[in-house]
């Protein structure tokens, strides 16, 4: 499979930071990633030891590769663990991380599991600007990358939970040539209406999301931040910002939505025009829990009314025999 090492180009890439094999797995720990505008972001690599080209489950988002669950949100990993002790059947759970798979549980199955850390976040350097165009941009270049790696059969499945869900929703209406399916759990799709303003009520929990789950890990945090259970290393960067110097490398998310307390393109922006999703996709939602959660599947159902060409998300769409159900 040829590939380019063009700078910006979706094919571009470097050596990781370290590989090991562990666990019956091969590791690739920060595999830098370079964007268009010359940015490069990390990614951890989860692959089976034997060569070959496997099926991709990737995730790219700003909570921290490398922050294991408990590490970020102790109370929610001890009721997790206490309520379904089975998630740790057949894992050791050094790879647990919020609201994406466990890589311990996919890759002995044939797959490659790919986490990426958005820009400015974790381990990747640049401006935070969560669900931003940019942002968007980013994700679409690395599933192309993904798609044309030695361990890839081409095919790239994205999963994960809410944050992880709804830029699902924004990178497929760009149409990413390697993406193949989607899984998607608590996905909103219209930000203003769905996510910041509830029947024109101003909802409070996104910038609390951003202070006490994306601040904490912005990249530069470093040695104030956690450090990976994994592999020691920092999870929010090597380099430690001033708080001057971390305040000028993310958005004022405070005001940018009083900015923004109508409907205009900033919201629009970070929304997605369902119509242009072709992929197959599994999409879900709960029955409790904030506004933003159940629209988007609402929405979701009435599309795959009209498009009667939607298929069922299953292992075939992104090419691999087993019959486990996937992104």
């Amino acid at each position: 499979m040829a590939k380019s090492n063009a700078p910006g180009d979706a094919a571009s890439f470097g050596k990781p930071r370290k590989t090991e094999q562990r666990d019956g797995m091969c590791i690739d720990w920060d595999v830098p990633v370079e964007m268009d505008d010359g940015v490069v972001l990390m990614a951890d690599v989860f692959r089976p030891i034997a060569a070959g080209q496997y099926p991709v489950i990737m995730s790219h988002g700003a909570y921290g590769k490398q922050l294991h669950f408990e590490d970020g949100y102790k109370t929610a990993w001890d009721k997790m663990i206490s309520d379904y002790p089975e998630i740790l059947a057949e894992s050791s759970g050094l790879y647990h991380n919020w609201e994406v798979v466990d890589p311990e549980k996919w890759v002995p199955h044939g797959y490659v599991c790919v986490r990426v850390d958005s820009r400015g976040a974790g381990r990747s350097p640049g401006r935070l600007d969560p669900r931003s165009p940019r942002e968007t941009l980013d994700y679409k270049t690395c599933i192309e990358w993904a798609g044309v790696q030695n361990w890839s059969n081409g095919k790239v499945g994205l999963n994960g939970i809410a944050y992880y869900a709804i830029n699902q929703w924004m990178v497929a209406a760009h149409q990413p040539k390697h993406l193949a399916a989607l899984c998607l759990w608590e996905a909103m799709a219209d930000h203003y209406r769905d996510y910041i303003f509830h029947g024109g009520i101003y909802c409070t929990f996104a910038q609390n999301w951003y202070d006490m789950q994306l601040r904490t890990v912005q990249n530069g945090m470093g040695a104030r931040g956690k450090r990976s259970r994994a592999n020691g290393t920092a999870v929010a960067g090597d380099v430690t910002m001033s708080e001057e110097e971390l305040g000028s490398n993310r958005i004022d998310m405070w005001r940018e939505l009083f900015e923004h307390n109508l409907d205009d393109q900033y919201h629009r922006d970070r929304g997605v025009d369902l119509s242009k999703v072709k992929v197959p996709m599994l999409s879900a939602s709960n029955w409790e829990g904030r506004g933003c959660i159940l629209v988007a599947t609402s929405k979701v159902s009435s599309m795959r009314r009209r498009n009667r060409n939607g298929s069922r998300c299953t292992d075939r769409s992104i090419g691999h025999s087993s019959t486990r159900t996937t992104a």
